[in-house]
């Protein structure tokens, strides 16, 4: 664990996971940017999970780095534990961390379907569930979904199946809460600049993409972090149980 702070706070925290590039580091940066103490939580890239530290730490912000596989019930226990002994409490909870295999669905595709439903159904399980076990009255819990569900893409249908059942997850979970005062919502992008959205696409893939949208054009990991920004902070305490297609209209 690396961090920009050394003493426990009173700050409210936020917990992000896949923090060290994309989507997630940009929504870590806002909620940090909105004084929220943030966890940068990363599988396997620490010189980016560091970079991210550094840069919220440049900001003014307070922020700490910790590896952990969400899809390892051990891990991301430990990962709920680091934010608290860093912080001393932890407010908002946002999955973020994700996979994209482009896969058909056929026995040679079975491999990706594993992988990607071990990181993102089973890990946003983990996730939601701890989260659900550890936040108080005020709590949110953010989950990334994906707006390409409504798209039916040749190839996406591992990605698509664990995005709808993140979906599913997050309206039930809503519902276990009950009383508890903690909201649960997803928020879906449609196509973001990221590394993982350029991974195999050539440029005229992208702006056919692009076009398909009303707006004509790719969004920005920072339109989706305001978005996630909105639900963990005042002015989205009466949304619960929904699903933000954030999507420039692509679906």
């Amino acid at each position: 664990m690396s961090t920009s702070t050394d003493t426990p706070s009173l700050t409210r925290t936020a917990l992000v996971t896949g923090a060290s590039r994309g989507i997630g580091q940009a929504i870590a940066k806002r909620l940090a940017a909105d004084g929220f103490a943030v966890v940068v939580n990363y599988a396997g890239n620490a010189a980016d999970a560091d970079a991210t530290v550094a840069a919220i730490a440049a900001a003014g912000g307070k922020a700490v780095a910790a590896k952990a596989d969400i899809s390892r019930a051990e891990d991301v226990a430990t990962l709920f534990a680091t934010a608290r002994e860093a912080f001393g409490r932890i407010d908002v909870v946002v999955n973020s961390a994700g996979v994209m295999p482009v896969a058909p669905i056929a026995q040679a595709g079975l491999a990706d379907f594993d992988r990607v439903i071990a990181t993102n159904l089973r890990g946003t399980f983990l996730v939601l569930a701890q989260a659900a076990k550890e936040l108080g009255d005020g709590g949110r819990i953010v989950a990334l979904s994906t707006s390409v569900i409504a798209k039916n893409f040749p190839g996406y249908g591992p990605y698509i199946a664990s995005k709808a059942g993140v979906e599913g997850l997050v309206h039930v979970l809503a519902n276990e809460l009950r009383g508890r005062n903690i909201t649960v919502n997803a928020v879906a992008p449609g196509p973001v600049a990221t590394e993982l959205f350029f991974n195999g696409k050539t440029a005229q893939q992208v702006e056919q993409i692009a076009a398909q949208s009303p707006l004509q054009r790719i969004g920005t990991p920072d339109e989706i972090a305001a978005t996630v920004s909105f639900l963990a902070g005042p002015d989205g305490a009466w949304v619960n149980s929904q699903v933000l297609r954030v999507n420039g209209g692509f679906a």
